[in-house]
């Protein structure tokens, strides 16, 4: 048994000084309140808050930050957009080996838990060889997956993609895609090969959007995964709900309510072009809506209406998604931000008169982010998983939380994972050697991009 003293922790019924947890086999088996350190205590000094989960990443992808900034060809009149995008990611995608995969995600999660994630939702599709072949172990690319979570000490959530069309008419996939791609038969011989969940790890599914896993796909895979998170892309762009209007006669989230049951397993990725009535159904499924604000202001998606959402009782987590940034902090302020410029008013999701934003997005990033992920985690109590994240507290109570979002200054200082802390005074143990080997799959992936 290992025991953690905080300076203060955000508990449940609110902030309180000398927190002592003792933690056994990940999760915490007890806790004292301003009572003396057991011998051989862990002393983590800071502002101790409930680990959030980033419950969205694509890891390849962090690969091809920074690279799609050019503006699109003369035959386009230099527009850019999610689409032109796009191509830019499957060709980087393209030249991508299963050892430059465990490369560049070991690096992605080491920096996602110096920025303070202590869980990652990895919605996984990279699985097949360039041309589009299986390999030989139909799970290699998922293994590599885990071995760069282990390695990182990050906890996972993976979530195998099914990419069976390329469009609503069920069109093929076109070249870009190739890697992506399985059938039925293909999607449960890769789910069948993958390893069994080490501790700390669960195993979901991921239909990767409606456009392309067809009613008949859908309806397959989710019957063969009878529990399990379920996480799925849909209302990204406007295109989307366009061509859903149009091929099925309904808008993308109107139509997933009205054909299976979506409830607490499920977490819609972005749902970014939803109307009234796509609000309150999807509040009141119990489902999590996965926000990932930074990527979806990169690729111009728009602003979910958020406000609205939350007073409807929606349950909202953020995640990474292209990995343009690291840290839950720059998500949640852009959250927030985001609102503000649509509405015209400051603190719109703080929840009502007097209260801290940067507590109310934190506790509600924590618990959605841990529900969508599938695990007992989201607050600092017996029985959750010792997940927590140590701010530095430049000052007390709520406003540490509202100053870590809205003013950060590299705010997280220590990060547990099931009891072990794997980021101390700000830094990662493999934090170095892990940026030098990306930085040599980068150098070899330049030409490929």
């Amino acid at each position: 048994m290992r025991h953690f003293h905080f300076t203060t922790a955000l508990l449940p019924e609110g902030w309180a000084d000398d927190v002592v947890i003792a933690v056994e086999h990940g999760v915490i088996a007890d806790m004292s309140v301003g009572g003396p350190c057991p011998p051989f205590t862990d002393r983590l000094p800071g502002a101790a808050i409930p680990g959030i989960p980033n419950l969205h990443s694509h890891a390849h992808q962090r690969a091809a930050a920074g690279l799609t900034e050019r503006s699109g060809p003369e035959s386009s009149g230099g527009a850019d957009s999610f689409w032109t995008w796009r191509q830019t990611m499957y060709r980087a995608a393209a030249a991508i080996t299963p050892e430059d995969l465990e490369v560049i995600a070991r690096h992605a999660f080491i920096e996602m838990l110096q920025g303070g994630y202590t869980h990652v939702a990895e919605f996984h599709y990279l699985h097949h060889a360039p041309d589009g072949r299986p390999y030989a172990d139909p799970a290699e690319m998922s293994r590599r997956l885990v071995a760069a979570a282990e390695a990182a000490g990050i906890g996972l959530t993976l979530l195998p993609v099914l990419y069976a069309a390329g469009g609503f008419g069920g069109e093929a996939v076109e070249a870009g895609q190739r890697r992506f791609a399985c059938d039925a038969d293909g999607f449960a011989a890769l789910r069948a090969a993958l390893p069994a969940p080490a501790p700390g790890h669960v195993h979901g599914i991921a239909p990767h959007s409606l456009r392309a896993v067809p009613p008949d796909a859908l309806r397959a895979a989710l019957e063969a995964a009878p529990s399990g998170p379920i996480h799925i892309h849909v209302a990204e762009q406007t295109r989307e709900v366009e061509e859903c209007l149009a091929s099925r006669g309904q808008r993308p989230v109107a139509w997933l309510l009205d054909h299976h049951g979506v409830d607490a397993r499920w977490c819609l990725i972005h749902a970014t072009h939803v109307d009234g009535a796509e609000v309150a159904r999807m509040a009141a499924s119990g489902a999590v809506v996965g926000l990932c604000p930074t990527t979806e202001a990169d690729l111009g998606d728009g602003i979910f209406p958020a406000d609205a959402y939350i007073q409807a009782g929606g349950r909202l987590g953020i995640g990474s998604d292209s990995q343009v940034a690291a840290g839950w902090a720059d998500e949640l302020r852009l959250l927030e931000w985001g609102q503000r410029l649509v509405t015209h008013r400051r603190t719109v999701l703080a929840g009502g008169p007097g209260r801290s934003t940067g507590r109310t997005l934190v506790e509600a990033a924590a618990m959605a982010g841990a529900q969508a992920s599938g695990i007992a985690a989201g607050q600092i109590e017996i029985g959750m998983r010792a997940d927590i994240t140590v701010l530095d507290p430049v000052r007390p109570g709520d406003a540490a939380l509202d100053t870590a979002v809205f003013a950060p200054r590299r705010p997280v200082r220590h990060v547990v994972v099931r009891g072990d802390c794997v980021v101390r005074d700000g830094q990662h143990g493999l934090a170095t050697v892990a940026a030098e080997a990306f930085r040599r799959v980068l150098d070899r992936l330049a030409e490929a991009v």
